[in-house]
C-alpha cells in the first residue's frame, strides 16, 4: 500500500520495518501514511498568510477564538467524511479504484501549486481571503473550509476509508485528524511567532517539501486505482 510514497521516509520508514509482527508493522505504516497525507493537504502552514490577512486588526483572543473555530470546523468536516466515506461510496455506486484515480488527480494538482509554494484554488479561491477579513468570524468560512478541509483532504480522508481493513486503521484515520486538527490550532494560533521564528523563505521550502511527497502520494493512488481496475499489474 502507497509503496512510492512510503519508501520516501527513507530511516524512519526502514525502522519500522524492523518492528515486531507483520500486523503491526502493517497498522504503522498506514498511521503514519494517514495522519502524513492528511497533514500535508490541510497544510496549515500555508494557510498563515491567509490568516493574517482575514484576522487583521483583531485582538490576540479573537485570533485565537477564529483559529479555534477554523481546526474544530476542519475536525468536523473531515471526521464527517470518514465516518459516512463507505455510505457515500455506496449511495452513489462509486468504486474505490474510480475515487482513488480521480483523488489522486486532485493530490497532483495540489501538489504542483505546493511546489511553486502557493495555495491551490481547491484549497482557497481568489477572493476567499478579502471575504473572510470582512466577515465579522471567519472562523468556519472561508478558514474552516474550505482553506483547511477544502476537496483534497476531503478526498484523501475517503480513500485512506476505502483502504482501511480494520477499526484499527479506521482509528488510525480519526486519530491523524484529531492531530491534524489541533495541530493546525496551534500553528494558526500563533501565526505570527511561527511566521517570525521560521520566516517567510522556510515556510516555502517547507510547503515546497510537503508538496513533493503529495505529488508522490498522489501518484501512488492513481497506481492504486488503476492496479485495482487490472489496468496494470500490481
Amino acid at each position: 500500500m502507497h509503496l512510492i510514497f512510503w519508501h520516501s521516509f527513507g530511516p524512519t520508514a526502514h525502522a519500522i520495518e524492523q518492528l515486531g509482527s507483520p500486523a503491526v508493522r502493517t497498522y504503522v505504516r498506514f498511521s503514519v501514511l494517514a495522519l502524513s497525507s492528511i497533514f500535508f493537504l490541510v497544510d496549515p502552514f500555508a494557510a498563515i498568510g491567509s490568516f493574517i490577512a482575514i484576522t487583521a486588526g483583531a485582538d490576540a483572543e479573537r485570533r485565537k477564538r477564529i483559529a479555534r473555530k477554523g481546526a474544530i470546523t476542519c475536525f468536523i468536516v473531515l471526521t464527517t467524511f470518514a465516518l459516512a466515506g463507505t455510505f457515500i461510496f455506496r449511495m452513489f455506486g462509486i468504486t474505490l479504484p474510480a475515487f482513488e484515480i480521480a483523488g489522486g488527480i486532485v493530490l497532483l494538482l495540489i501538489g504542483i501549486d505546493m511546489l511553486e509554494a502557493k495555495r491551490s484554488p481547491t484549497q482557497e479561491s481568489s477572493g476567499d481571503t478579502e471575504e473572510g477579513a470582512a466577515k465579522e468570524d471567519a472562523g468556519i468560512v472561508p478558514l474552516g473550509i474550505p482553506m483547511l478541509a477544502g476537496p483534497g483532504a476531503i478526498s484523501s480522508v475517503m480513500v485512506l476509508v476505502g483502504q482501511s481493513a480494520s477499526w484499527r486503521e479506521m482509528g488510525a484515520i480519526l486519530g491523524a485528524i484529531t492531530i491534524t486538527s489541533f495541530v493546525s490550532y496551534w500553528v494558526l494560533a500563533g501565526a505570527d511567532t511561527v511566521r517570525r521564528v521560521m520566516g517567510e523563505t522556510g515556510i516555502r521550502i517547507l510547503v515546497r517539501i510537503m508538496g513533493l511527497l503529495l505529488m508522490a502520494l498522489a501518484v501512488q493512488f492513481f497506481v492504486n486505482g488503476l492496479s485495482d481496475l487490472g489496468v496494470i499489474a500490481k
